[in-house]
């Protein structure tokens, strides 16, 4: 089956954004350094192995999935560790790929977006998971600053309280059944975790200073310096467009 992202050139698409790509790193040592030991671990929708580098080292065994047969590809040929297998797969056939409970950690970043049925997604990833195994999520935030502010403009005072899913995309695109893209709200998020049995360990608001202006006027390790403490500082106010996740498996 042909995948959205065979046809776009998603490595191009990360030429100019370093912050936005050392920011995610920078979340995911952050929750990294909580978990002790790792023996299989997993990334959904890893694309052609952005962030593998960052992780590689840490899990005994990887496997990289991802729908795309050409970033799938695109990994083969860039990553070279002896511990990682390639898999093309949607999320919904994983199951068959693997016995139930096997991974240590499961990542997303970048995916639940594109995602349709966001519950039956979360259900496959906590069958995955080992007990007390770490799922680290990340997923586009309907409650950050810009948005909220927009919101507040069209004279919407209630956004901040809307929980449901918002799909970005605009008419013609729905009309024209473009891939899916929605924003969530991280109480939403929370609370199916909760629900299916899930501990929230840790949130990280990212890429907090996605802004032009301050990108090509502050100087990039300072930039970074900052995007560092204000991870966690803004994590309970969702300040960030993006929004990271560290959960565990209790049940």
């Amino acid at each position: 089956m042909s995948s959205h992202y065979d046809k776009f050139d998603y490595p191009a698409y990360w030429q100019g954004r370093e912050y936005e790509h050392k920011a995610e790193l920078i979340a995911l040592s952050g929750f990294f350094s909580s978990i002790k030991k790792i023996k299989y671990l997993l990334e959904i929708g890893g694309g052609y192995g952005r962030l593998v580098p960052s992780y590689i080292y840490r899990a005994k065994k990887v496997y990289l999935s991802d729908s795309s047969a050409k970033l799938i590809s695109i990994a083969k040929k860039t990553l070279r560790a002896k511990n990682i297998t390639f898999l093309q797969s949607s999320i919904s056939v994983l199951p068959e790929k693997f016995r139930p409970e096997k991974f240590d950690v499961i990542i997303m970043v970048r995916v639940l977006h594109h995602i349709k049925n966001v519950e039956d997604s979360f259900q496959i990833i906590h069958k995955l998971l080992k007990p007390k195994g770490y799922l680290i999520l990340e997923f586009a935030n309907k409650i950050h600053l810009k948005s909220i502010f927009k919101e507040i403009l069209k004279g919407n005072f209630t956004a901040f309280y809307d929980i449901f899913p918002k799909d970005i995309r605009s008419v013609k695109s729905i009309k024209k059944n473009s891939i899916s893209f929605n924003n969530y709200h991280p109480a939403y998020i929370i609370e199916y975790l909760e629900n299916i049995g899930f501990s929230v360990v840790e949130t990280r608001s990212v890429s907090n200073i996605r802004n032009k202006y301050l990108k090509s006027h502050i100087p990039f390790d300072v930039l970074l310096s900052i995007e560092t403490v204000l991870q966690k500082l803004f994590s309970r106010v969702y300040f960030g467009p993006s929004t990271f996740i560290l959960a565990r498996k209790i049940t």
